[in-house]
């Protein structure tokens, strides 16, 4: 609110000392200002406009090149909410694999409808320390949910999956009519 008044304040001692030295510019004449209801009307407005621009861009909301940007070295510590997942389409069967480090195995879920996967997954951790007056409690909970479409008919139902160095891998045989044929050309 400040800089936007002491705009206003040197504005107006401008304007005051533009008039006063027209007033004296000739020492036995006097300076007669004459102003046309037009020019007094269009004067009028491009106050009144200026005082609405002084609203609008006031200190507190600032212009778009002075607002405060967020700080996003701090966002590589933050995880993926959802793990990255390759999908292998190969003649008999379908793998799936997803990366999903920091999750133990008993924490993840996979599930099939029709021909989609579901994999979720949950993670928490609690620290505790105390020493003396000092006391720290750290309470860390995570947990995604991640659905694709698999590109042909799966039997879910004989799927297979293995958890290695954060590395999920499902291989899903794909249903008799889905399975790919070669065709000999002759």
């Amino acid at each position: 609110m400040g800089k936007k008044s002491n705009k206003k304040k040197e504005r107006k001692a401008a304007r005051a000392k533009s008039e006063k030295k027209a007033a004296t510019a000739g020492s036995d004449k006097k300076a007669v200002t004459v102003k046309s209801d037009t020019f007094m009307e269009m004067d009028r407005r491009f106050r009144e406009l200026e005082h609405r621009l002084d609203n609008v861009f006031s200190d507190n909301w600032g212009f778009p090149s002075r607002w405060e940007l967020p700080d996003w070295s701090r966002l590589y510590k933050i995880k993926l909410a959802a793990p990255r997942i390759d999908i292998v389409d190969r003649d008999d069967d379908i793998l799936v694999r997803a990366d999903v480090p920091g999750y133990d195995k008993r924490g993840l879920e996979v599930s099939f409808t029709d021909n989609t996967i579901t994999i979720r997954g949950s993670t928490s951790e609690a620290k505790k320390e105390e020493k003396g007056d000092y006391y720290r409690n750290e309470t860390m909970k995570s947990a995604f949910t991640r659905t694709v479409y698999l590109p042909s008919d799966v039997d879910g139902s004989r799927a297979s999956s293995t958890y290695t160095d954060g590395v999920l891998e499902v291989t899903v045989p794909k249903l008799e009519k889905a399975r790919r044929v070669k065709v000999n050309i002759s």
